[in-house]
């Protein structure tokens, strides 16, 4: 469709609308079609609701959450009715569970799929936000909300050669619909992050040979995962909101008590119990902030859960020279992960460990993949390399604001937003789970946040204002804490994907406020509670005149 055949095309009012179908978007649409009742629309590239999970079908792939705290928690029947069957679901399972809410609360009637979002930009004259989409659709909405989340741009980096290649190229984030069958074929995993270490640990005992392509080596701990039995789940429904109380005020929203002592102030002797019950227990996020509370702050700490760890790995990995390519030496200060037997899966005959830092990939062949130690022939190669996180998804759209400044501009040099939630310059727009918000598992906080923006609305639609927009001042003491916080942290140390580091080019920059949900909580509640301070309000044209 032509430029000017969509400048034709009238633009269809409404009064909000939300990009992405996924956990965020279902959350924020129910809130304002079911509880304000408000005409609003989502939209979503891909041709069902999922979000990540939509596209993200790759073998091995599931939650590193347990299963009944990656969900939603506002409805006390939903929560009875549907039974998670793992600790840790798989992909389709997390989807069956958002195609049934979906279904459940009526959200299809308004949802647009198979369409990309080209261009938002905020009309200062109207004071709505002017929205275009690849089918020329035109929207105008009063607000403008977004769940696009931090982990949804892929990220592929280019070698030469590739169109060589005579195998098949896949990339997780883009997992084809229809099976593979990897029997008995030949098959390389780049990438050894969350992803890569769930790819390895399902198809080792399936492929003639794996060769995986690693950077750098990573500490896992195992997930332990197993059935569910009904009743556990009933229990927690029959107690709902307090459990997820309590849920929300934890650190990291996790099932998992938070640790209230430090590693160094117990005994050598007790250090190891616990951290020897966390890896019986299972859970990566479990054995970085329910063991201890200091580990991610206290390099002491730190290299006591590493040495741990370690020494565990060298329990399972009998090859010395593969032993040496997976122990990791650097800090324990990466998004902490657990697998479904990662190290018993490289231990196999069947398996090579690549070290491309000392040997790194020169080109793909018509056969395989050339490192300077050689070529590797192969029939598959898997991208494993994770995504442009945290900004990717929103530097893709045409977001304007105030002034016709541009979002990549106003975050050139990394996210910038009060609460996580809204970009100054930006009116009448929320990112939920956006940059820089909290660091935790995302279900229950997405749903609170979608919570507080629906009463953010509410409370503009009836107090007569036409804009809510964070102020400048707010954006930056919101920013300057969320630095304060990461800077006592570890993970300010490491270079990784949330401060932008797998990404060439990108600056590094915080990303998250490590803080807690729980005290995250009290800033926005504190905002809310003072007619949202930190925001300027302004009243409609017609009210003011």
């Amino acid at each position: 469709m032509s430029t000017t055949e969509t400048a034709k095309k009238e633009p269809q009012k409404l009064d909000a609308i939300v990009f992405g179908a996924g956990f965020a978007g279902l959350a924020m649409l129910h809130k304002l079609q079911n509880s304000l009742g408000l005409n609003a629309r989502v939209i979503d590239k891909a041709d069902g609701v999922g979000g990540t999970w939509h596209w993200n079908r790759y073998p091995g792939a599931r939650s590193d959450t347990e299963s009944w705290v990656y969900c939603y928690s506002f409805d006390p029947t939903l929560y009875r009715e549907w039974k998670w069957t793992e600790r840790y679901p798989r992909e389709s399972e997390i989807r069956a569970y958002l195609e049934h809410v979906a279904d459940r609360f009526d959200l299809r009637k308004n949802i647009i799929f198979s369409t990309a979002v080209l261009s938002a930009h905020f009309n200062e004259k109207t004071s709505r936000w002017d929205i275009e989409t690849d089918k020329g659709d035109r929207f105008s909405a009063r607000f403008l909300i977004t769940g696009l989340g931090i982990l949804s741009a892929p990220n592929k980096p280019p070698f030469p050669g590739e169109e060589r290649f005579k195998g098949q190229v896949l990339h997780t984030a883009r997992w084809p619909h229809e099976p593979i069958d990897f029997a008995g074929k030949r098959v390389g995993v780049i990438g050894n992050g969350s992803t890569g270490v769930q790819v390895v640990s399902e198809l080792a005992a399936t492929v003639e040979h794996l060769t995986l392509f690693q950077r750098t080596p990573q500490y896992s701990v195992p997930a332990q995962n197993h059935p569910l039995d009904p009743q556990f789940l009933d229990g927690i429904a029959d107690s709902l909101e307090p459990y997820f109380d309590r849920v929300r005020k934890s650190a990291t929203v996790f099932a998992f008590e938070d640790a209230k002592v430090g590693a160094m102030e117990v005994s050598a002797e007790e250090r190891e119990r616990v951290f020897e019950k966390a890896w019986r227990d299972g859970g990566g996020f479990n054995f970085m902030f329910g063991t201890f509370n200091d580990i991610a702050v206290n390099r002491e700490s730190n290299a006591a859960a590493a040495d741990f760890i370690r020494r565990k790995i060298a329990q399972i990995v009998t090859d010395p020279a593969k032993l040496e390519a997976v122990t990791p030496t650097d800090l324990y200060a990466r998004r902490p992960l657990c697998d479904n037997g990662y190290y018993q899966a490289i231990n196999r005959s069947n398996v090579t460990v690549a070290n491309i830092r000392q040997n790194p990939i020169i080109e793909f062949t018509e056969k395989g993949v050339r490192t300077s130690a050689g070529e590797v022939e192969l029939d598959y190669v898997i991208f494993a390399t994770g995504f442009d996180a945290v900004t990717g998804n929103f530097t893709r759209i045409d977001f304007q604001g105030r002034n016709g400044v541009k979002m990549k501009d106003h975050w050139a040099q990394g996210p910038r937003a009060f609460l996580g939630l809204s970009a100054a310059g930006f009116p009448n727009m929320f990112s939920l789970y956006g940059p820089p918000g909290p660091f935790t598992n995302q279900p229950p906080a997405i749903e609170w946040q979608a919570e507080w923006v629906s009463q953010a609305i509410k409370y503009a639609i009836d107090n007569g204002i036409e804009t809510i927009e964070a102020t400048p001042e707010a954006e930056q003491a919101w920013l300057d804490e969320c630095k304060r916080i990461e800077e006592m942290t570890l993970f300010h140390k490491i270079d990784w994907w949330v401060s932008g580091a797998n990404i060439p080019g990108k600056v590094k920059a915080v990303s998250f406020y490590m803080g807690g949900f729980g005290e995250y909580m009290k800033h926005a509640e504190l905002c809310a509670s003072q007619e949202y301070k930190g925001y300027t309000l302004s009243p409609a044209k017609a009210r003011a005149a």
